[in-house]
């Protein structure tokens, strides 16, 4: 197999996965390993972002989506939750003018209504901003559960049955699946948690069906360039069999 240290232009798409998504956790564990205050954590972690996020347009990835908070952070204490929002306001106006000027398209999913109006008008602006962008796709999944996704799918499939838009028997894996958060992009290839530990934590549970999972001990913040180009390595490894035989796949079958 290919490094990816080694790629070359023209078997890149073949080597990268399309659709990388990454569990960013640790922040909260690294500061205190600093003798710091969770928050300096959270904030270190936005230059993971960064580097992952300029890394993946670099290798050719078409789509990257992150894990920033889930719809279980809401219980964690009330400082750090009105912080996280804050940083997520401040990153908003401060990190999508640059994802702009690289042709990056930048979308927030989950349920945004429990935000501000404030912070949501900020996620709107951003959207609109880089709509038109057709570079890398980069997803931030804010307020987000996997199960909450799959129900509102649902619930948007029975509303369209109801409108008559279409019948029950009409009802399937396909259409279900084009009322998900991340419809329209490449399928997920590939789930990174940092952190240490092995779950997936709520996260696209829908999209994770056969995608590879690539766990590591690192601490978010400590998660740059490197580490993400040993996950890409990691993957490029892989015999994605999707059902059939390592036979099978070896002679394209």
């Amino acid at each position: 197999m290919t490094s990816v240290n080694n790629l070359k232009d023209d078997d890149i798409n073949q080597a990268v996965p399309a659709h990388v998504a990454v569990i960013m956790d640790g922040n909260g564990r690294w500061a205190q390993k600093q003798g710091k205050s969770r928050v300096t954590g959270h904030k270190k972690g936005v230059e993971s972002v960064r580097a992952v996020v300029k890394t993946a347009r670099e290798y050719g990835v078409k789509a990257l989506t992150l894990f920033a908070f889930s719809s279980e952070n809401w219980n964690r204490p009330e400082t750090e939750v009105s912080v996280l929002m804050d940083l997520f306001m401040y990153v908003l106006t401060r990190e999508v003018k640059r994802l702009h000027k690289n042709n990056i398209k930048f979308q927030v999913i989950g349920d945004l209504s429990r935000f501000s109006e404030k912070l949501q008008k900020k996620i709107n602006d951003a959207q609109m901003l880089t709509i038109n962008n057709d570079g890398l796709v980069l997803s931030v999944a804010a307020n987000y559960g996997g199960r909450w996704d799959i129900a509102n799918a649902a619930k948007r499939l029975t509303q369209d049955v109801v409108d008559e838009k279409i019948t029950i028997n009409e009802i399937n894996e396909n259409t279900l699946n084009e009322k998900t958060s991340l419809f329209g992009l490449p399928e997920l290839d590939l789930l990174i948690r940092t952190g240490g530990d092995f779950r997936i934590s709520n996260f696209l549970l829908w999209q994770s069906a056969y995608a590879e999972f690539y766990f590591t001990d690192e601490l978010w913040p400590d998660f740059n360039e490197q580490p993400f180009i040993k996950a890409l390595s990691s993957f490029n490894q892989r015999e994605r069999r999707f059902g059939k035989t390592g036979e099978q796949v070896k002679n394209n079958n």
